[in-house]
């Protein structure tokens, strides 16, 4: 798997350890201006589709928060 340096990735990466989660981690944060998602996966395939759900995440929290949802 390719080495992900950001400290996003590195915090979903550690959550994920901490958890014990098998297949991978996906966090949602939200600033006062911004919203933000991290995710990992512990395989390559892994880590694609925790990107795939975690876009999904995003897009339905951003939904939520300006009010579509």
């Amino acid at each position: 798997m390719t080495w992900n340096p950001s400290p996003q990735v590195a915090v979903a990466r550690e959550a994920a350890k901490k958890l014990g989660a098998e297949v991978g981690c996906i966090i949602v944060f939200v600033n006062r201006e911004t919203l933000g998602m991290a995710s990992y996966g512990h395989t390559r395939v892994q880590c694609g589709e925790m990107g795939k759900l975690g876009d999904r995440l995003y897009d339905e929290a951003m939904d939520y928060l300006t009010g579509g949802g």
